[in-house]
């Protein structure tokens, strides 16, 4: 009683004085409300017809919301706090900014179809994160090498993915928003959304290790992709999700080889 008594004194206006934060703690928490900003940003944008720039705040929504995380543990300020922060950010900038964006675009043209996928996505992507969430507490009792995959495929990719009807408009393909074309996205953007809920092992590459005479080419490569990414934006973004679409098959294969090396069979609950 004491010593909660030291952190919440009285306050005159009648609610609890909480005690001082210091500075490196609320870093990571305002990096995650700029990230909620950029994707509520990307919704306007949409509605507004402005869909390159829409597109663009939802992107930074995402990677703001990725980096936030790894601040957080860099500065050692993680917190309970944040913790929430970032599972409400990452289902309005993963879940809620991309269905509206792609419903503002093409979606609302199918109809209640259209909406009802864009309502799927965003739900679909709620359940996802509230599913890692519950894993991510019970890892100690799963096989470490488990942790190397993702169950389904996970809420950021999941964002990227199902914009590409936006991409594919971007890059004057001869996609127009009509109604057919809004058919086909209805149906791209529910098989998007059972790929986020779905039991799909899904490789991470936390623990990846790089051999060190590879290192300089790894690190030449991923400056050549940011530099295409800033360059030719919607190229790079169309084949980086035909390249991850290509890559699920071969996750699904490594995780059951290496099941069946690791010398036990893994029961469903154990990924689902």
């Amino acid at each position: 009683m004491g010593t909660q008594y030291k952190k919440f004194e009285a306050h005159a206006s009648g609610g609890p004085r909480i005690r001082e934060i210091p500075m490196r703690m609320v870093l990571p928490n305002l990096v995650t409300v700029l990230a909620i900003c950029a994707g509520l940003s990307g919704i306007r944008f949409g509605f507004e017809g402005r869909f390159e720039p829409a597109v663009v705040m939802v992107l930074l929504a995402a990677f703001l919301d990725g980096i936030d995380g790894r601040l957080a543990r860099m500065l050692k300020a993680t917190s309970k706090f944040g913790a929430q922060m970032d599972s409400l950010a990452d289902i309005v900038n993963f879940g809620v900014a991309p269905a509206l964006v792609l419903y503002a675009f093409l979606l609302d043209r199918a109809g209640s179809p259209g909406w009802i996928a864009a309502l799927l996505f965003a739900i679909a992507c709620g359940l996802r994160l509230a599913r890692f969430n519950v894993l991510d507490d019970e890892k100690g009792d799963r096989p470490i090498w488990q942790s190397e995959y993702f169950v389904g495929v996970p809420a950021p990719a999941g964002a990227v993915l199902v914009m590409l009807p936006l991409y594919l408009y971007f890059l004057r393909t001869g996609l127009e928003p009509s109604r057919p074309a809004a058919f086909v996205a209805t149906g791209f953007t529910i098989l998007v959304a059972f790929l986020l809920v779905s039991r799909l092992p899904v490789y991470s590459g936390k623990s990846l290790r790089i051999p060190g005479d590879r290192v300089l080419p790894i690190i030449l490569g991923v400056v050549l992709y940011v530099l295409l990414l800033m360059t030719y934006p919607w190229y790079t973004l169309t084949a980086s999700v035909a390249g991850y679409l290509i890559f699920l098959p071969f996750s699904v294969r490594a995780y059951s080889k290496r099941a069946k090396r690791e010398g036990e069979k893994v029961p469903p609950s154990d990924i689902g």
